[in-house]
């Protein structure tokens, strides 16, 4: 395994709209160990969720993982689309491993239902509700070219992470 380059604010990759990937790669040794490196990565840069078009490739792909009380599964999303979505919002920090070193606040719907392909290449209906919800729509994001940046509505909440630390982290444990 190995872990991948993040792409950066400002890198193209990012604004584009990813490729689906081929259901017959999906088995592939190939694409097998991209989502390997893909999930290291994520670990290794201490995230909670990271798309294809994070480490330069344009392909909808998605892994995801959180430890802890409020945290989800180990989720690899291939050529997800949410099919539903709560008509219930809620606003939560949201930061990036794209965009380094910087928080905001971003409203939400708090469930959505997705269907997608795993990493056997099996067709899954999920429905994720709270950080998982979440994360599934901030990560999604990256399939279609956005960031968190553009959803938010109220640049006032962007922070530093260091003063995001200081004043902010101690109320809000749970963030993407």
């Amino acid at each position: 395994m190995a872990v991948l380059k993040v792409a950066k604010l400002g890198s193209p990759v990012l604004r584009q709209i990813a490729t689906p990937v081929a259901p017959e790669r999906i088995g592939s040794r190939e694409f097998q160990q991209f989502l390997d490196d893909m999930i290291e990565t994520m670990v290794a840069s201490d995230g909670i969720g990271l798309a294809a078009p994070q480490v330069s490739r344009s392909e909808q792909v998605v892994v995801m993982e959180c430890q802890g009380e409020h945290g989800f599964p180990r989720t690899i999303l291939i050529n997800p689309v949410i099919t539903g979505y709560s008509p219930a919002t809620a606003e939560s920090w949201e930061g990036c491993l794209s965009v380094d070193n910087l928080r905001g606040k971003v409203t939400r719907p708090v469930g959505v239902r997705v269907t997608y392909l795993d990493r056997d290449g099996k067709s899954v209906e999920l429905d994720a509700s709270g950080l998982y919800a979440v994360c599934i729509q901030h990560e999604m994001d990256h399939l279609i070219g956005k960031l968190f940046l553009d959803r938010m509505t109220d640049f006032s909440t962007l922070t530093q992470l260091e003063e995001f630390d200081k004043h902010w982290r101690t109320e809000h444990a749970e963030v993407i």
